[in-house]
Formats: structure tokens, sequence, C-alpha cells
């Protein structure tokens, strides 16, 4: 297939998404439910994620090569600062009483391996995205997922303790995390463990980076 220079020029600009699919990392392995890890729920969705923007014209890096492959966070910041990455999303599950979804994003400073950050920037860039990004994914999920909102990154475990997630701390694009659904719920666990489940989240996930890139229709190659 002969690729016109004009269309190699359309890509060049196309915004960069990184996708950062949760554990292991530093910190462990993350969640484990009955039928599916968050290792595994996190890197299924991930590749899907990034075949369907690349579909819609986006460029897309993954912070992994393989599923197992361990990545500090720090170093999942890295790679999307090095990709002058647009927009920054980090997948997890999460482990708890309720069930649902949740995105978070970064409210102010930590400190981390002798590091501060984000910057006053990146603070006000994250805020403005994670809000359109949450409108919009929480539309696309309206009845599929409890929505549990909008929260600071302060109040994970992590972020609790150094003013930010470590992902957040050494950013220099806009980021934010999803906790996709609870994976010690029965039901949350069944829907994402689902080939439907998963592909009603990845259709989410990039309705919320076109509105957190306040894209009103995907960008075309």
């Amino acid at each position: 297939m002969l690729v016109t220079f004009a269309a190699l020029l359309a890509l060049s600009f196309s915004p960069m998404i990184c996708i950062d699919p949760g554990h292991p990392s530093e910190v462990g392995r993350g969640t484990q439910g009955r039928r599916i890890t968050e290792i595994g729920a996190a890197w299924q969705v991930g590749v899907a994620l990034k075949a369907k923007l690349m579909q819609r014209g986006y460029r897309v890096v993954l912070t992994k090569k393989s599923i197992g492959e361990l990545v500090r966070n720090k170093e999942r910041a890295l790679i999307a600062n090095r990709n002058h990455a647009s927009l920054a999303v980090r997948l997890h599950c999460d482990a708890a009483s309720g069930s649902g979804f949740t995105v978070y994003f970064p409210t102010k400073q930590g400190r981390a391996e002798g590091a501060r950050g984000p910057s006053a920037e990146v603070l006000s860039r994250s805020a403005q995205a994670a809000k359109s990004f949450h409108t919009a994914m929480a539309q696309a999920l309206k009845g599929q997922l409890r929505d549990n909102g909008l929260k600071s990154d302060t109040k994970t475990h992590v972020g609790s303790k150094q003013g930010a997630l470590t992902g957040s701390i050494f950013s220099k694009v806009p980021v934010l995390l999803v906790e996709m659904a609870v994976l010690t719920n029965r039901k949350d666990e069944a829907f994402i463990a689902s080939t439907k489940g998963k592909a009603v989240m990845v259709e989410a996930l990039a309705k919320g980076v076109d509105a957190a890139l306040n894209i009103g229709q995907p960008p075309q190659r």
C-alpha cells in the first residue's frame, strides 16, 4: 500500500496518546479477581484501546511490550514524556468493598525518589483533561457500571502518602488514572472479564480521550 507524503504529514501532527496498562511495578502485581487479574484486564483493555485509537487517527504508545513486563512507575511517566504525549492514560482495576469505575488526576505536587512534581502547568492541564474525560466516559458507561466520580489522586493509597501518585509526580504531560472496575466485586469482574464488557470499556475510554483533547470528531489520517 502506497502511503502519500500528505498522509505521513497528517499522521505526524496527530495527537500522541500514552496508554499505561498498570502493573507489575515496584508496588506489586495488583489486584487478583476470581476470573481475571488486574494485570490481565489492564493489558487486554490497553492493547484494544491502542488499536481503537489508531483507527481513529491517533498515534499511540504503550508503556509495556508484553503483559508481564515489569516497569517502574517513574519509567512509565518518562515514556509518556519522551513521546511528548498529549495525554497519558493509566489503566488499573480496584480492590474495594464497592463497585464501579473512578477517574483520578493529580491536584497538587507530591514528592517521590527525591523529586517534586508535577508542575503547576501539568496540574492545570491534567484537571481540564480529566474533567472532560470523566464526563464522556460516564456517559458512555451509563447503565453499565457505577460511576464513582472524578477524584484527586491523593485519595489513593500511594497518593495519600506522597501527595500525588509517582506516575503523576514525574509526568511532564497531562495524566489521569482510571480504575476501570472493582475486581473484588463479582458483577464488576464479570463485566471487565467479558468480551462485551471490555469492548464497552474500550469505547468509553476512547470517547474520554476525544473529549479530553476537545476533539468532537476523531482525527482523520
